[in-house]
């Protein structure tokens, strides 16, 4: 049986824009006060679509330095620096001096990244990067409808349970975990408990249909 991803049809499209809006309207209220010289984007697409996955930092062009770092190839003059690395792989002391910035945003990319060590490293190399704020946007496991495939309800079962009928509905890249590894708020919060330390954060929500649809963290570096 083949259930075709939501990305095949404009509904998806249209809410995928709707929750981008929000989510960078959000953003900017938290920041508004901060003096913001530089931004810098993980997780970039070489998609180049104004309404893309890449729409959050497309929508920061009052900051004029922003920076790119993705496993990608990114050829848009957009950039004024980029770097093609895993971003789940350690940083060298140069990597971090060329692209800390004073904004480090990252969304919809942390449940792409694989095993929840990855997860963890991606966090860390976030706040490696951070000069003052980081913001980590990723859609809540536990929203009725999943995002990716538009197939509700089975991503609430263990994840071996949900990787198995993703794979029997002909969705076998999205069954694997290196593809997609879903969040909740807890999982966050849960990753996140390993720098407390280091930062301070809120963790906020977009709706859909008065349900958290996605889960945004707005974090700050301690001084």
């Amino acid at each position: 049986m083949k259930i075709y991803s939501l990305n095949h049809f404009k509904l998806l499209d249209d809410i995928a824009l709707k929750k981008r809006s929000e989510i960078l309207d959000l953003i900017k209220k938290n920041i508004k006060n901060s003096k913001i010289r530089d931004v810098l984007d993980v997780g970039t697409t070489s998609d180049t679509l104004n309404n893309s996955s890449n729409f959050l930092i497309n929508n920061f062009r009052h900051i004029k330095i922003c920076k790119s770092f993705s496993d990608q190839k990114i050829t848009t003059n957009f950039f004024l620096y980029t770097i093609q690395k895993s971003i789940t792989k350690k940083l060298t002391r140069s990597e971090i001096n060329k692209f800390s910035s004073d904004l480090v945003i990252s969304n919809a990319t942390i449940e792409h990244v694989g095993s929840k060590n990855n997860q963890l490293q991606m966090i860390k190399n976030m706040i490696s990067l951070t000069k003052k704020i980081f913001v980590i946007a990723t859609p809540n496991r536990y929203h009725p409808i999943e995002f990716h495939t538009f197939i509700p309800f089975i991503h609430w079962l263990p994840k071996k349970i949900h990787r198995f009928l993703l794979k029997l509905f002909g969705l076998s890249y999205f069954a694997k975990e290196k593809n997609l590894n879903l969040l909740s708020s807890k999982d966050l919060v849960n990753l996140l408990v390993k720098f407390k330390d280091k930062i301070d954060y809120s963790i906020f929500y977009i709706n859909w249909f008065g349900i958290k649809s996605n889960l945004i963290i707005i974090g700050k570096r301690r001084k």
